[in-house]
């Protein structure tokens, strides 16, 4: 038996090499590495003007997709009229900037866990559909650091709604796609990754995403005291 081959596990990870059953894990931004501060920013400056949060959270997801603001093919502006427009939304948008970032809380025990996971030999990455304002944060917060690689949508050119996206990590990766854990808190996102052959884990809660990480990474990560 060829030795190399033999000290490989299915997904192609050299066995002993890393803790997890994978090679890389990626985690999304807004959701998971830190609250989800676009739908939370949005319902906050729906519910300062008295509009219906429900409304204005709806049409905000669709217009910074329809604008191609979500993959850097259209502007900040261009997106901001479009909701003032649709929905009766007013005033400024460095204003309407400041409480969406303010609402993107980082979630300093999922950051730890990161660390955790590669000091261990685990390779991280971000896959997040985000625009440029996951760069304002990582100036201000500096988590970009904190992994390996980072996908954002608005630089790739593509979001997590197109399954090409998930090929083209893929190969950057130089890796299997059942050699990438994606943790993602949208059940859409989710869904098309497991498509394209990837390991998933949907993300809703503290409790239940360390119970479904010790599957892949078992006897190594245990969820932190709160």
């Amino acid at each position: 038996m060829n030795k190399d081959n033999a000290s490989r596990d299915l997904s192609g990870r050299p066995i002993g090499s890393a803790p997890c059953t994978v090679n890389w894990i990626l985690f999304d931004f807004g959701g998971v590495v830190a609250e989800e501060g676009f739908l939370n920013g949005l319902s906050q400056l729906a519910e300062n003007q008295n509009l219906d949060p429900e409304v204005v959270t709806t049409a905000g997801v669709e217009l910074v997709f329809q604008t191609g603001f979500t993959i850097g093919r259209g502007r900040e502006d261009e997106f901001w009229e479009a909701l003032r427009r649709q929905t009766g939304l007013s005033g400024q948008d460095t204003e309407f900037r400041e409480v969406i970032l303010s609402q993107f809380v980082l979630r300093p025990w999922m950051l730890d866990l990161v660390r955790s996971l590669k000091d261990q030999g685990m390779r991280c990455a971000m896959l997040s559909d985000q625009v440029d304002w996951l760069d304002r944060l990582n100036e201000r917060f500096g988590f970009f650091r904190a992994f390996d690689r980072v996908y954002n949508s608005f630089h790739m050119g593509k979001s997590k709604r197109e399954p090409e996206v998930f090929q083209h990590v893929a190969a950057d990766l130089a890796t299997p796609p059942e050699g990438i854990l994606f943790i993602d808190d949208s059940r859409g996102n989710v869904r098309r990754a497991e498509e394209q052959g990837w390991q998933t884990i949907l993300y809703t809660d503290r409790e239940s995403f360390f119970r479904e990480l010790d599957r892949f990474c078992p006897d190594l990560v245990h969820e932190p005291p709160q």
